[in-house]
């Protein structure tokens, strides 16, 4: 694969994160402020937490159904098709978002989002054709760090463009909530002509294509088929819990106990792509020739759990941007790492389907979590850290129960124990 097209694809997945590191602070903004004039000014805070959630939530759950189907479709047309299909559909949502903001429409706003989710398929598809031209291990490991660059430069250049375009003390009566769209908008096609251009297809096979609307439901179900991915999901599942939760919640909780607005939240956002940006690029091949999978693993947990009780505790907002960044900056190892796992439990004909099934329990997950942290932040705005760290705890003990097997030792470099 060439440089131009690794840049490419990994500017792909930055175009699928900037709409979380765009557009979460925007409608944070929106849902949470009342001078914003979305919702009625007198609306409720419990209103307010419950409108987040679902638009989030939508979000995540339409990304749920599109993306496993997407990415195993990869499979059959190719992946640079598959690639052109999600960026129109980036390419619409965005459109409508534009349109919600200026009817105050939470209907056109859920609508937009629904459908940029669903096409939001891009990583996995992105992270199968990496591996489609990885020579090696360690060379998949390597490309998969460079996902998760991608993943990085998305979550600092989404803030970074939504905090400047937003923001009149910087660009003074130009600044609006719409601007960042417009610019996202722009994005996508330069991101549509660097495809068109660039990247071809390593992988050439093609199984015929057949349409079956339930699709989805095979794909999902086809896990049960295999034992050895199941029990690596055992974990990842209590991981995501962790993660999506904390990532999901911590603008709003930012909001809600420290009076966070836009360009706040955007620095938020800012400091979790930086984290992420220096340990996926650097550390990844230094922790895996070092270290165990099994162990990165262990401690990213234990971070974890540490990092939301000091984020509950933290009695001012400028001290939660260190546990912020120690969350992440673990993640940017552990993460690769974790699907490098995924890669080598399935053949290379299955590289595709695997993917797609990571980010299915990814976006599953940030569905689920969204729409009951939302009711939870009405009860107590700590309670989706307590989740975190209960995930985290979990996480830890159903790791060291069910990987105990040597098929499970083989993949995250651990002897069975005698």
């Amino acid at each position: 694969m060439t440089v131009m097209a690794k840049i490419a694809l990994l500017f792909v997945v930055f175009i699928d994160i900037i709409g979380q590191g765009l557009v979460f602070p925007i409608i944070n903004t929106l849902i949470m402020e009342p001078t914003s004039g979305f919702l009625p000014s007198d609306a409720a805070d419990s209103i307010r937490h419950l409108n987040y959630g679902l638009v989030i939530g939508i979000f995540f759950l339409s990304w749920f159904i599109g993306a496993p189907y997407i990415a195993k479709l990869s499979d059959v047309i190719g992946r640079k098709p598959a690639i052109m299909i999600c960026l129109f559909g980036a390419l619409g949502g965005y459109a409508i978002t534009i349109v919600s903001l200026y009817y105050d429409s939470l209907f056109l706003l859920i609508l937009g989002r629904a459908i940029t989710g669903f096409t939001a398929g891009n990583q996995p598809i992105a992270q199968a054709a990496m591996i489609d031209a990885s020579v090696d291990d360690a060379d998949r490991g390597r490309n998969m760090g460079y996902i998760i660059t991608g993943v990085s430069f998305g979550l600092v250049g989404g803030p970074l463009i939504g905090g400047f375009l937003s923001d009149p003390v910087i660009i003074g009566s130009w600044a609006s909530l719409k601007l960042p769209f417009y610019a996202a908008f722009v994005l996508v096609i330069v991101a549509m002509l660097l495809v068109v251009f660039y990247f071809q297809d390593s992988r050439q096979e093609r199984a015929p294509f057949e349409f079956k609307p339930l699709e989805i439901f095979e794909i999902l179900w086809r896990v049960t088929k295999y034992p050895l991915v199941m029990r690596i999901l055992s974990v990842f599942l209590f991981f995501h819990i962790a993660n999506v939760t904390f990532y999901i919640f911590i603008e709003n909780y930012m909001t809600s106990r420290f009076g966070y607005q836009t360009f706040g939240n955007s620095m938020v956002m800012l400091v979790i792509g930086f984290a992420l940006a220096g340990s996926s690029t650097f550390l990844v091949t230094p922790a895996l020739a070092r270290f165990s999978k099994q162990r990165i693993i262990t401690v990213n947990l234990i971070v974890w759990a540490i990092s939301a009780a000091a984020v509950i505790v933290s009695p001012y907002g400028w001290l939660c941007f260190i546990p912020i960044f120690c969350f992440y900056f673990i993640f940017g190892i552990t993460y690769p790492t974790l699907l490098s796992i995924f890669s080598g439990s399935v053949s290379d004909e299955e590289q595709g389907w695997v993917m797609g099934i990571t980010v299915a329990v990814f976006t599953l997950v940030g569905g689920v979590m969204s729409l009951l942290g939302g009711e939870l932040m009405t009860i107590n705005i700590h309670l989706p850290f307590f989740i975190v760290i209960a995930a985290a705890v979990i996480g830890m003990t159903v790791m060291s129960f069910t990987w105990r097997s040597p098929d499970i030792h083989r993949l995250t470099d651990l002897k069975p124990a005698a």
